[in-house]
């Protein structure tokens, strides 16, 4: 077996037990680190996608006992990508949490991190369903920690929401895997692809039930509507630094559904469309709701968090097709709206930094004449989260129009996507004019006070008047290192656009793996060499 596999799993579990136990006191021991940890699971993912680009896939075997009895990690190219995504993203908004001091404004911070990369690089390399549960909910408790972190009023009360709806997400995942287990007798993966395929058509309707119990599951971790209510107030109350993190795990929903409906649920196996027939309509729905939150949004940190629900619709309605060229669009697509919501969070939390935490969209003194720089951050920002050229974004919808053009449905998916374009374009470009050009004059006087993101930083604030407030000393220790984090997000979808070529061959060549299933069946069941 190959030990690398396990890796990215292993890794983030012993750094983070090590940072609590043995760096709590000293937070300079505990960035470098979890920076360095962060730094070694980009490469252990190079050294994955390396292993997988040839398409065969690895399995690891705990304990080397034979699947499906055994636990299995499994390793292809889709797991290879997403491990080095994770890695990607994780690191360039590490450095943006220390730039800034984020990761010292409360406890634990660089613990709960490799907590929360364990539980997602677990995730997507899990072979077994009950296994993907585990991981789910280490990844999920993490995140209860990092979204309230520094404390807050505002940010508690939406912590608390997030792990009410996420505990009831559980408690369906749970019911979804003994309706499943109750038919099949497995959980394995592989095994369970075997099993279904073999149900005649007539004792389906169990397994449609756990179909569709295990795909509510998934449409609440990627916040598809009507699931997505835990995402506005949770996104937009999360420190910066964590929100753009949380890019990634509405991806873990997502990649959950690929996983299932393309492997276990094909659409030509028993439970035939149910997949596209569900999944569509929500897409659309998604994307349109989204859209309308970000023209309509009165505040910075609601739009950014609305921005990423459109932006999941986009990517279902690609998702939704389950056929190897949709899946290609939607991969790239995946690629960009996870750098371009990241950028975006953390671009706001510059702008709070600015305006004394102030993040609501009314008039204020200008910031174009003193932060240029960041306005035109979040000028790319805009463009990316649109789909606008030059940028990635505009790539990857060209290739979800031209994926879904032969659809029956294709002129409302084509005229959804292009007025939820429109609206993101408006809504962006309206915030942009209130924070970065308009200013006070007689007859709009300045704003009544507002709330703020945190009452530790009022609280901080009002102990010190005279003094610098707290939220402006979010931009220290290393505000050099804070915008170079952010360019370098920009940089990853100017890379994906100069390289769209290559990227996409690359993308079809994880759909075309995906969409042969047999080879990862007998990569698990099959060729299980010596084993106990």
């Amino acid at each position: 077996m190959n030990h690398w596999i396990i890796a990215p799993v292993i890794l983030p579990a012993l750094l983070a037990p090590l940072i609590i136990l043995w760096m709590r006191h000293d937070i300079v021991l505990a960035r470098v680190f979890s920076t360095l940890g962060t730094a070694a699971l980009i490469g252990i993912a190079v050294w994955l996608n390396v292993i997988s680009a040839d398409g065969e896939i690895t399995v690891y075997r705990l304990g080397n006992w034979p699947a499906p009895f055994g636990i299995v990690l499994v390793l292809d190219r889709l797991a290879a990508l997403m491990i080095l995504l994770t890695g990607i993203l994780a690191l360039v908004v590490q450095f943006y949490a220390i730039g800034s001091g984020w990761d010292k404004r409360g406890w634990h911070f660089h613990a709960l991190w490799q907590f929360q990369l364990m539980g997602v690089c677990g995730a997507f390399l899990t072979g077994d369903a009950f296994n993907l549960f585990v991981f789910f909910e280490v990844l999920l408790i993490a995140s209860y920690g990092l979204m309230i972190h520094a404390g807050g009023g505002l940010r508690l009360r939406a912590g608390v929401q997030y792990v009410v709806y996420n505990l009831a997400g559980s408690t369906l995942f749970l019911a979804a895997l003994g309706v499943l287990y109750a038919v099949t007798g497995t959980l394995n993966m592989a095994d369970l692809a075997g099993r279904v395929a073999e149900m005649p058509a007539s004792d389906s309707a169990l397994l449609r039930t756990g179909a569709v119990l295990l795909m509510l599951v998934f449409a609440v971790k990627a916040a598809l509507v009507p699931l997505h209510f835990w995402l506005p107030s949770t996104y937009a109350n999360a420190p910066g630094p964590v929100a753009a993190l949380f890019a990634i795990m509405s991806k873990v929903g997502i990649y959950g559904i690929i996983r299932f409906f393309s492997l276990v649920f094909p659409q030509d196996g028993a439970i035939e469309n149910m997949a596209t027939d569900l999944l569509l309509p929500a897409a659309l729905i998604t994307m349109v709701i989204g859209m309308i939150g970000v023209l309509g949004a009165r505040n910075l940190s609601r739009q950014a968090a609305f921005a990423a629900i459109g932006s999941v619709g986009t990517l279902m309605l690609a998702v939704a097709q389950f056929d190897q060229y949709d899946t290609t669009a939607a991969l790239y697509y995946l690629l960009h709206s996870t750098f371009s919501a990241a950028m975006l969070f953390l671009v706001v939390d510059m702008i709070a930094a600015r305006r004394n935490g102030d993040v609501w969209l009314h008039v204020t003194r200008p910031l174009i004449g003193r932060s240029g720089l960041v306005a035109s951050l979040f000028f790319a920002a805009a463009i990316a989260v649109a789909g606008m050229p030059p940028l990635s974004g505009f790539i990857g919808k060209l290739m979800i129009l031209n994926a879904t053009r032969d659809m029956p449905d294709a002129p409302w998916v084509w005229g959804a996507i292009l007025i939820t374009s429109l609206m993101a374009i408006v809504g962006m470009t309206r915030a942009g004019s209130v924070v970065f050009w308009k200013c006070w004059t007689p007859e709009n006087p300045p704003p009544a006070p507002y709330d703020r993101a945190s009452d530790v930083e009022v609280e901080a604030e009002q102990a010190n008047p005279a003094g610098t407030p707290s939220y402006v000393q979010a931009l220290g220790p290393a505000p050099w290192l804070a915008f170079a984090s952010v360019m370098t997000l920009l940089a990853l979808m100017v890379a994906l656009t100069v390289a769209a070529g290559p990227v996409t061959n690359w993308m079809a060549a994880i759909s075309e793996q995906l969409f042969n299933p047999a080879d990862y069946i007998n990569a698990v069941l099959t060729n299980q060499g010596a084993t106990k």
